[in-house]
């Protein structure tokens, strides 16, 4: 038997596991509900999700590329794509996910000591703790290294005052992963990376009320809040480059759906709204312009995901993410931004519904998810920063004097 020969019996062997281990443990009062919601509460507390949650986790096929050492899944990135498929397959979806998935854990897998591994790494792959990141300021945005956040060494402990902006997720999270200035005499050397438990007396997360109408968002301040030193990960004044690194996860992770890229396929099928709203007229959309439109962002979508699953098999013999993940978050952005507006233009009056009884539930949520899909260019670095990153990291270009 050939190398191809003897791949493709283990993927099948593989894909016949994962489908009757998904028949087994997937509750069907879940078939077909969306998947985790991780900044509206971490998700249901319902007994099956619960249960669907707590079999995902031991398994490890919650996070199935990670270490089994750390609690993953152990597999390959052929084996994740047939594992995904079979998922989809049942009407089943990952029920672990949010930033400790997207952004801390794999971050944790490069910084982090055993001990903190030890401590951190069993709430992230089951699900189980929740986690927000502590970036922005008030002034310090697109230039996050300006940020101010004072952290003190008080001997036996940090001393953090200072706050933070855009904390998604806050108002659940246990625990916070957190950029703060432990060194007041340099800009990017003088920033540590810490974790801060949620819980702590001098912590204050205040929920904003976004246009969309939610409150995903917070501005969270810090207090006289005192965080054991065993918290700081990596070395000190050195976490510019654990936040680099954990930004290239975020963007990657935003890229590939993490942050709403699909959302409005939940809502409506752009394809299918045009049917139903616009008509059809020999069988094709009745409106000219808007089926070339829909024509042409169908194409650019699925240019997208193509180039994505590229990008995920260059990625196999590098060691993750890379510079190029600004590139996947751009084009995220605009593609989802994109979507949103055309379904909201395909529904013609009813996609300007806010409430009441003339509207039908999917029908506010198009509305509200066009204007939710704004922040995908400022999340995760703004669309400027990232074209800046792509400038000078990927293209190699140098600043002109």
């Amino acid at each position: 038997m050939s190398a191809a020969e003897t791949l493709d019996a283990d993927l099948d062997a593989f894909r016949t596991e994962a489908r009757a281990w998904i028949a087994s443990n997937f509750p069907a009062s879940l078939k077909g509900k969306p998947a985790l919601q991780f900044m509206e509460g971490f998700g249901s507390q319902e007994p099956d999700f619960l249960k669907w949650k707590a079999a995902m986790g031991a398994k490890g096929w919650g996070v199935p590329t990670w270490p089994r050492e750390w609690g993953g899944g152990g597999l390959s990135r052929t084996q994740t794509r047939v594992l995904q498929q079979e998922l989809a397959q049942a009407g089943a979806f990952n029920p672990i996910g949010g930033m400790g998935v997207m952004m801390f854990g794999p971050t944790l897998l490069e910084y982090g000591t055993e001990e903190q591994k030890r401590r951190f790494m069993p709430g992230i792959v089951n699900g189980t703790t929740r986690w927000c990141q502590g970036y922005s300021e008030p002034g310090a945005g697109s230039d996050l290294a300006s940020l101010r956040t004072q952290c003190v060494d008080k001997g036996d402990h940090y001393l953090i005052n200072g706050q933070k902006i855009w904390t998604s997720g806050a108002q659940f999270a246990d625990w916070c992963f957190c950029l703060v200035r432990t060194d007041n005499s340099k800009k990017h050397e003088g920033i540590s990376f810490i974790t801060i438990d949620m819980k702590s007396p001098g912590v204050e997360p205040k929920p904003i009320k976004l246009i969309s109408g939610a409150s995903v968002f917070c501005e969270t301040f810090f207090t006289d809040v005192k965080v054991p030193k065993d918290q700081l990960v990596g070395t000190l004044n050195d976490g510019w480059t654990i936040a680099k690194r954990l930004l290239q996860f975020e963007r990657q992770n935003i890229a590939g759906g993490g942050s709403g890229a699909a959302g409005t396929a939940a809502v409506y099928d752009l394809e299918h709204a045009a049917r139903d709203y616009v008509g059809l007229e020999n069988g094709k959309v009745a409106d000219r312009d808007l089926r070339s439109r829909i024509t042409a962002h169908k194409m650019e979508a699925r240019a997208f995901q193509m180039t994505i699953r590229r990008s995920e098999e260059e990625a196999k013999a590098g060691k993750g993410p890379s510079a190029a993940a600004s590139v996947m978050k751009y084009a995220m952005a605009k593609i989802n931004q994109e979507r949103t507006e055309l379904l909201v233009e395909t529904l013609g009056t009813q996609g300007l519904g806010w409430e009441g009884d003339a509207y039908n539930p999917r029908e506010v949520m198009a509305m509200r998810t066009m204007l939710r899909a704004k922040g995908n260019s400022i999340e995760g670095g703004t669309s400027e920063v990232n074209l800046n990153v792509v400038s000078k990291r990927v293209l190699g270009l140098l600043d002109h004097k």
